[in-house]
């Protein structure tokens, strides 16, 4: 029996038992998070650590005259489970007549169903360290893969049911040239290409190449600037932290707010949720199943924002299923049509940067983003990289490089994967292509 479908019965017992129990006016859900993982650390082209985590939590939430208590536990797919649920629903009983009242509590509703289970070609643990090192012997390598079964469960009182399970695999690694600069790659996905793993490699290595001039120190001022989709990557995902919940929106705290009272992109930037890869589970922290797709920017013009349904009940609106932070979960942004082969041409004199960090909001209802140029960005004349850069910090609004400013966007999109794996590994990523933009203002 395979870790995914052990997991799955012992929740369904657990579930089972649950409901056998429950008491007049309780509801419950149940929530489970889960992997069976493999983690290989590399330093200098070498392993340095390697070892798996086979892991998974409970979390256990009952409600009962408009309160609600959590508490999370150990998952061991054993019938120690059923038992531990038990002890801890009688233990929340008491803990919820001691909870204020929330007014704007969502119980669980519905009866709906689903099982996906996603099979990946990962690399066999015996193949990882040839796979991933042979290509590289030569560099000072340095990186992190993990890759195996992610799994997600729901089930609730009124009936809803959920099981979600994917095999992937996330790379997430640097080459180090001797002065200390870096090149930045991450490759991801359901299935190990080797093809694709050392096209990468070589295009890595001819930007490692280019790390060896001399770095050209830029002034502050506004420069032309070509975004590969790492960095529109980390300028989308902002989006989650102050852009489009309706919440936020509601609050007065999001970036977007400017797009609600009429004004607009360009229309070459269009921004959706799209669960139709099936990268992340489609369900929400309610069972509710969001739509296979939902547009939230359309060619510059705001159509929708994130709606989870405690928010719809405070503020009447109509919820579209998002998750409880109303964040982004399955990201895409449309391409255009700027060819890989014409970039540096377009771009003719001003920075290419491959990668961004430490991004924050400088002033979020103006939709300021600032932070830092990082790993292997570049000065091009002429349609010609010249030389690396030391690094910059930008100060730009998103009304400018998503508003007028916007040139051209790739006529490809790279997956962007969430790396993250504190605590435990996360899922997803977005599909972004790369963006020339006017007039990109750099501060320091």
């Amino acid at each position: 029996m395979t870790f995914s479908s052990a997991m799955a019965t012992g929740f369904e017992q657990v579930v089972q038992d649950l409901q056998q129990n429950l008491a007049d006016q309780e509801h419950f859900v149940l929530s489970l998070q889960g992997e069976d993982s493999i983690f290989t650390r590399f330093n200098r082209a070498q392993v340095r650590q390697s070892g798996t985590v086979r892991d998974a939590r409970y979390q256990l939430t009952l409600f009962k005259e408009q309160r609600n208590c959590r508490y999370e536990f150990p998952c061991t797919g054993a019938e120690i489970d059923q038992q531990q649920a038990l002890q801890i629903l009688n233990t929340l009983r008491a803990e919820i007549l001691g909870v204020p009242i929330d007014p704007y509590q969502v119980l669980p509703t519905g009866n709906a169903h689903s099982h996906q289970v996603k099979k990946g070609q990962l690399l066999a643990p015996d193949q990882i360290t040839a796979a991933i090192l042979n290509p590289v012997q030569d560099l000072d390598f340095t990186g992190i893969y993990a890759g195996g079964t992610v799994l997600r469960g729901y089930a609730d009182s009124s009936g809803q049911q959920h099981w979600f399970a994917t095999d992937t695999f996330t790379l997430d690694y640097s080459l180090f040239a001797a002065d200390g600069q870096a090149v930045k790659g991450t490759i991801a996905g359901s299935e190990w290409l080797p093809v694709k793993y050392e096209a990468q490699i070589a295009t890595s290595r001819q930007q490692l190449a280019r790390l060896a001039q001399t770095p050209q120190t830029i002034k502050p001022g506004k420069y032309r600037t070509y975004l590969s989709p790492a960095a529109v990557a980390d300028l989308v995902n902002m989006m989650s932290w102050g852009g489009l919940s309706e919440s936020d929106m509601q609050q007065g705290q999001s970036s977007l707010a400017q797009l609600r009272e009429g004004q607009q992109l360009s229309a070459l930037f269009t921004l959706s949720e799209n669960f139709s890869p099936g990268l992340v589970p489609q369900f929400n922290h309610l069972g509710e199943m969001a739509p296979p797709q939902l547009p939230l920017i359309t060619s510059g013009q705001l159509v929708n924002t994130l709606i989870n349904t405690r928010t719809a009940q405070e503020y009447q609106k109509v919820s579209n299923q998002a998750n409880s932070d109303e964040s982004l979960r399955a990201a895409e942004v449309s391409t255009g049509k700027l060819a890989q082969a014409q970039i540096l041409a377009e771009l003719d004199t001003g920075l290419y940067l491959s990668n961004l960090h430490y991004l924050n909001w400088s002033d979020r209802q103006s939709g300021r983003i600032t932070g830092m140029t990082r790993y292997a960005c570049f000065w091009v004349e002429n349609g010609q990289i010249i030389a690396p850069i030391s690094n910059l910090r930008f100060d730009e609004s998103l009304y400018n490089f998503w508003g007028n400013n916007l040139l051209a966007v790739t006529n490809f999109a790279e997956y962007a994967a969430d790396t993250d794996s504190y605590g435990q590994r996360s899922l997803g990523g977005s599909w972004v292509p790369g963006m020339l933009i006017e007039d990109f203002t750099y501060t320091l």
